[in-house]
């Protein structure tokens, strides 16, 4: 019994972080009806500026961690003035959802530049001699999690029951048009629920520094729990926040202590999961409800436009014998290895761009198909005579079979929730890759997988591999194009433009989603299983939730809607690192970086600027005869 107490004691310490980041998911989710992934990330920063000032610097710590926190809050709040509150004009509540990904990764990366990558500890702030009750050691640390949670729970009450601002907050989240013509700046509001969000991010931050080990990538754990307690206890619910947290953290620890540490993560993310086909909206309800004066679901992210065919094919064709030619050009093996995961990559992009760009339903896991597909094909190849290219059907059809028992959960949802959805999927595959053992390899991979071989040819190398990928790319592009240019693709373009709209005129959404998923999976789990072929290993990281954010920072960045915008961002994350190899470390940073600057300032990505400066410069060439006959014209008038 008293180990029990005493494991629950540690769960209600944990859970009590957990609640501390919840309340900033709901705070901003009440004000913005977005969600913000980068609420970790400040609890991330804030602990190790508070490592910073009060370890490496030596500062007392009555003055290390306040200074820590206020850093924290202006940091944010600046961040937010000039990438959240404009997204919020712009964007969807899903892509918003995306960008603030994307600063969380740019958190990350700062933290890799400054911090590196060795672990940190910060000292208890009140010794390392925890207090025995009973028999029931707790850690001092405790008290202080407990009480800063306490706190931060009565501040956040008073300020929203009891003040004017809090009544001018809650005005935003119930109808931002009808707040905004009472006089009440909108704009203002959202940066401060922002700035609140970081203040209490970074004191929860501060407050379990000690008790835990921090890493340049610890940010995205924080956020990862303070996200899945806030939906299981309710979004829009601080009360849900709270409870959602306390819950999660017992979860946590009672399964680490009676089951295995492997699975306490996936034991959660299967409750989740449970939770979103039972109440999509959490466990308790928020006691404001937004208005959606415009749907959540419609992305106002502008589209490349379309590229006119008398261009098109000839572009095509040239693309073609300069992706031909490549290998003569590159004898790098380096930069030729960058091609072929590049190339792979662009097949998952493909697949994602069918289910986001044209079907606009958001994916966060599209790296967990991946995994699939290569664990099931690389595990085959060790360990049975089955030829690669069946290994590799078998590892789609696994994927196929989980895709559609995920579909009972996603076909249901939209928006933020089908993101949440697919983002618990991903690191619920996650857990599992790092669980099974016996299967995967665990924490340290599946080693041991030959190289792709057919028709007694083997794709030992980078050069062979590339040409493999390079065709099966030309076929999929192909296919896929002409495809989404039958009734099929123009059926996923009105679900995207006004889902109820499409139904009214007859078309079978749900038959249509789910024909864009099940691409998306197919694609997915090919490149899973031929980036498992061409690094004869696979480990849990490569395929990752990492991976999977990466992914649409590679879609956003590319270009969407264009099939073959993904490539652009495929090549610029993948090359660039190996190209400025001593830059190597500035990757993370980069990528969150152009992820939000192309969700803010290039809509269209780089394939869509590309494609306007190619009709630019055909409009010029072809308006150039008829300038030059004016004047002629001219000339023999005068």
């Amino acid at each position: 019994m008293l180990e029990f107490v005493q494991i629950a004691i540690g769960g209600l310490v944990v859970g009590s972080m957990y609640a501390a980041i919840a309340l900033g998911f709901s705070l901003i989710y009440r004000v913005t009806g977005a969600i913000n992934l980068s609420q970790g990330g400040f609890a991330l920063i804030a602990a190790m500026i508070g490592y910073t000032f009060g370890v490496a610097w030596g500062w007392p710590l009555p003055i290390a961690i306040p200074a820590a926190v206020l850093t924290t809050v202006v940091a944010g709040v600046v961040l937010a003035r000039f990438t959240f509150v404009p997204a919020l004009a712009r964007l969807s509540n899903a892509n918003v959802l995306m960008l603030t990904a994307g600063i969380l990764t740019m958190i990350e990366g700062f933290s890799l530049v400054v911090w590196g990558s060795q672990p940190y500890a910060m000292p208890p702030f009140s010794g390392e001699q925890p207090l025995a009750f009973g028999g029931i050691t707790i850690p001092t640390q405790a008290f202080w999690v407990f009480g800063v949670t306490a706190l931060i729970i009565a501040a956040l009450w008073f300020l929203i029951a009891r003040t004017r601002l809090g009544k001018a907050l809650l005005a935003c989240a119930e109808n931002p048009a009808a707040a905004s013509l009472m006089g009440i700046d909108v704009p203002r509001m959202t940066l401060f629920s922002f700035g609140l969000a970081t203040l209490i991010a970074a004191m929860a931050g501060v407050i379990v520094a000690p008790a835990t080990s921090l890493q340049f990538d610890t940010g995205r754990l924080f956020t990862i729990s303070g996200f899945v307690a806030a939906a299981i206890g309710g979004m829009a619910s601080f009360p849900g926040a709270v409870i959602g947290g306390l819950f999660l953290g017992l979860v946590t620890q009672l399964s680490t202590a009676y089951i295995s540490s492997l699975f306490s993560s996936a034991i959660s993310l299967l409750i989740l999961l449970m939770v979103l086909i039972w109440r999509p909206q959490g466990l308790i309800r928020g006691g404001v409800a937004r208005r959606q004066d415009t749907r959540d679901d419609v992305k106002a992210v502008g589209h490349a436009v379309e590229l006119p065919v008398h261009l098109g094919w000839p572009l095509a064709a040239l693309a073609l014998i300069v992706a031909a030619l490549v290998p003569v050009v590159v004898t790098d093996n380096g930069i030729m290895s960058g091609l072929v995961i590049a190339a792979i990559l662009f097949m998952a992009l493909m697949g994602l761009d069918v289910l986001m760009g044209y079907a606009g339903q958001v994916s966060l896991g599209q790296a967990g198909f991946m995994a699939i597909g290569g664990y099931t094909s690389g595990y085959l190849a060790i360990n049975t005579d089955i030829a690669p290219v069946l290994s590799i059907l078998a590892g789609i059809g696994v994927s196929l079979a989980c895709a559609l028992v995920l579909s009972v959960v996603t076909l249901r949802l939209r928006g933020l929730y089908l993101a949440l959805a697919t983002l618990a999927f991903g690191l619920l595959i996650d857990s599992c890759a790092v669980g099974f053992i016996d299967i995967t390899g665990g924490p340290s991979g599946l080693v041991g997988i030959p190289s792709f071989s057919v028709g007694g040819f083997t794709f030992a190398n980078p050069r062979a591999m590339y040409y493999l990928v390079l065709a099966l790319d030309m076929i999929i592009l192909v296919g896929l194009f002409g495809a989404l240019r039958s009734g099929f693709g123009r059926a996923l373009k009105a679900i995207r433009s006004d889902q109820m709209a499409a139904a009214a005129l007859g078309i079978n959404t749900l038959r249509c989603k789910l024909a864009a998923f099940l691409i998306s999976v197919t694609l997915a789990s090919l490149a899973g299983s031929l980036y498992a072929f061409f690094f004869n290993f696979l480990a849990p990281e490569m395929v990752g939730t990492s991976r999977s954010l990466e992914l649409v920072a590679m879609l956003i960045i590319g270009g969407e809607s264009t099939l073959a915008g993904g490539l652009f961002g495929a090549l610029l994350l993948t090359l660039l690192p190996v190209i400025f190899a001593p830059l190597a470390i500035y990757k993370t940073f980069a990528s969150g970086a152009l992820l939000v600057a192309s969700f803010l300032h290039l809509p269209q990505g780089i394939y869509g600027l590309l494609i306007q400066l190619a009709m630019r410069l055909g409009r010029t060439r072809g308006n150039a005869p008829a300038k030059l006959s004016a004047v002629r014209d001219r000339v023999q008038a005068s």
